[in-house]
């Protein structure tokens, strides 16, 4: 046998849901069916994500670092017969077509992780989460091994000297917000791990929280050290079920190993953890609503006069920190807090996590430095825009982010550059957005989910996002009028001055950046009664050019009101009685030959 001991599969919830269970239970049946022990002579693991989502499920063969996508289970006995030969080249990373396609065996071959730098990430699809041992062999609680023979003090000082800034999205310094907790003396304090991750194609937590549970814990046990703080709960979005069972597995064997509890490693030090289920509204992921949350309370921000480390969950001092910033502390007190910051920009240290989706070639988990630009994260990691079609805005931050178009991709990515155009980090949030995405449907999607979403406790957030979603939705159905676009910008910076919490503060961010970048789709809408980008079905109208038609029927099979007609390798043609302005034969059209014009 070659010099493979183990064989890594994803199984984050992007490769469960391609069928990553079936591959690994097919790799472990062929291993024992070659008479060889599958937990001795070759160990398959099943690992957290891997980072490309839409290449999965992925294989990785250690220590060679042979890395195989788009694995299905009847690859199992080529996979095996690899170890000892050629790498099975139909599942390697692959650039080109035909004769001039080139095919990359290793990880770091992959433009997707090559420019990548990981630190919380550095374990997730590398270990077994459910291992207490293979988090240990990795460094795991060295860094809590260290913080135990500090004082308080210490521990803050190295979070402070590393620059780490709250990931969440608020940016607020980390070791301020400690030692502020810290110089309370009201007990109990509380440490709090913010799991609920609400964005709309955000899953950076989430993933963080399946593929390396032990690192979040040991953040939250040297934050309790720092803080003074006996008690941590760790608040987990709903849906999210395959992280907290990894949560609970890996806080059971930390009590049993004796991490946790009245003993922290033999020391005097204690700490219980507990989970709590999110309340399943974006809003929750707001602090102050979450703490209410956890208290059985309605869900909704409390005024701001306090802070939360002063009086927050049960009216105690509390730090809540997020998944990404708790998973950063480890390596922080690990390696220090110098060595830490010398990754990243001045005011922006350390690195950050992205999903990046979207219209982008290669989707997925991304750990890159603070200060990349947003050009290295679509085009360097994630090969350019599906199609090659041209690039048009990136969605920044989450619903309440906001969109960058394509003269601004050499942006720095961090807390304070995307700030002054509108946008922000966010929890990390990406989605990629092509020539045919329509902007003003997007600013219009993005406020109805924040209209849903609202908690309603003040007005000029409930009042002033229902009036923002009646005229994006007047605007994309044909109903806009001269003064819109003034009006939408009076109640963004209404809400934006007058909102309680962050949610209604940073709502109107959609709106504002795709009417400061996008202002001539806006018009086009209400003066034309035209969409540009053909997707608001009331101002658009298709029709197909027979030119560029070969007559292959894909329109025609993908239409579902059977609008279009033709002979097999002769142009077709569309009954505009019976369109709808779905778009289907658009997207299914491999010759660019679907035309739109307004209606």
């Amino acid at each position: 046998m070659a010099k493979t001991e183990k064989l890594l599969v994803c199984c984050g919830t992007g490769c469960i849901a391609n069928g990553a269970y079936d591959v690994a239970d097919a790799l472990e049946a062929e291993i024992k069916s070659r008479g060889l022990d599958v937990n001795v002579e070759l160990k398959v693991e099943r690992t957290g994500c891997s980072g490309e989502c839409e290449a999965g499920p992925i294989v990785r063969l250690m220590p060679r670092d042979t890395m195989y996508y788009k694995v299905k289970p009847k690859d199992a006995a080529d996979i095996i017969d690899s170890l000892e030969g050629e790498a099975v080249q139909r599942l390697l990373y692959r650039e080109g077509k035909g004769k001039d396609a080139k095919y990359f065996e290793h990880m770091q071959d992959n433009p997707f992780y090559a420019k990548q730098h990981k630190i919380v990430l550095k374990d997730v699809g590398v270990i077994d989460p459910l291992s207490l041992d293979a988090y240990k062999a990795v460094g795991g609680y060295e860094g809590l091994e260290k913080a135990l023979k500090m004082t308080p003090d210490e521990i803050i000082t190295e979070v402070e000297k590393s620059g780490l800034r709250g990931k969440g999205g608020a940016g607020f310094p980390t070791g301020r917000k400690w030692r502020t907790a810290a110089g309370y003396d009201n007990f109990p304090k509380y440490i709090v791990c913010n799991g609920d991750e609400g964005d709309p194609g955000a899953f950076m937590d989430g993933s963080t929280m399946e593929g390396s549970p032990h690192a979040v814990i040991e953040g939250m046990i040297i934050g309790a050290l720092a803080i003074g703080a006996e008690t941590g709960v760790l608040y987990i979005r709903d849906e999210y079920a395959l992280a907290r069972d990894h949560i609970q597995h890996a806080i059971d064997d930390a009590y049993k190993a004796g991490i946790l509890g009245d003993s922290i490693m033999g020391t005097d030090h204690k700490l219980d953890l507990s989970i709590v289920r999110g309340g399943g509204a974006f809003v929750c992921g707001e602090s102050t609503a979450l703490m209410n949350s956890i208290e059985g309370k309605v869900g909704e921000p409390r005024p701001k006069y306090i802070r939360s480390v002063q009086s927050g969950l049960f009216e105690q001092p509390t730090v809540l920190n997020n998944v990404e910033s708790l998973a950063s502390i480890p390596t922080i007190l690990r390696l220090g807090g110098d060595e830490y910051a010398k990754v990243g920009t001045e005011k922006s240290k350390g690195t950050k996590v992205f999903a990046m989706v979207g219209k982008v070639k290669h989707t997925g988990l991304v750990e890159v430095p603070m200060g990349t630009t947003l050009r290295t994260l679509i085009y360097d990691i994630g090969g350019g825009i599906i199609g090659d079609r041209p690039f048009k805005a990136i969605q920044t931050g989450g619903p309440s982010g906001g969109c960058i178009p394509e003269d601004l991709l050499d942006l720095p990515v961090d807390f304070d550059t995307l700030k002054e155009y509108g946008a922000m980090m966010g929890s990390g949030g990406m989605i990629v957005m092509d020539d045919r995405s329509c902007m003003v449907e997007v600013a219009r999607y993005y406020i109805d989910f924040l209209c849903e979403e609202s908690c309603g406790k003040c007005t000029p957030c409930r009042e002033g996002l229902r009036q923002m979603r009646a005229i994006l939705t007047d605007i994309c159905e044909g109903r806009g009028k001269e003064g819109d676009i003034e009006l939408l910008e009076r109640l963004g910076h209404t809400l934006e001055d007058a909102s309680l919490c962050a949610l209604g503060r940073t709502a109107p961010n959609p709106v504002l950046t795709t009417i400061k970048f996008f202002r001539d789709e806006y018009e086009a809408h209400i003066k034309e009664h035209r969409c540009p980008a053909g997707v608001c079905a009331a101002l658009t109208s298709f029709k197909i050019d027979a030119d560029k038609c070969t007559g292959c029927g894909l329109c025609s099979r993908s239409c579902p009101t059977d609008a279009i007609s033709g002979e097999k390798k002769e142009a077709h043609v569309i009954d505009t009685s019976k369109c709808i302005a779905c778009g289907s034969c658009r997207e299914a059209c491999n010759f660019d030959a679907i035309m739109t014009e307004g209606r």
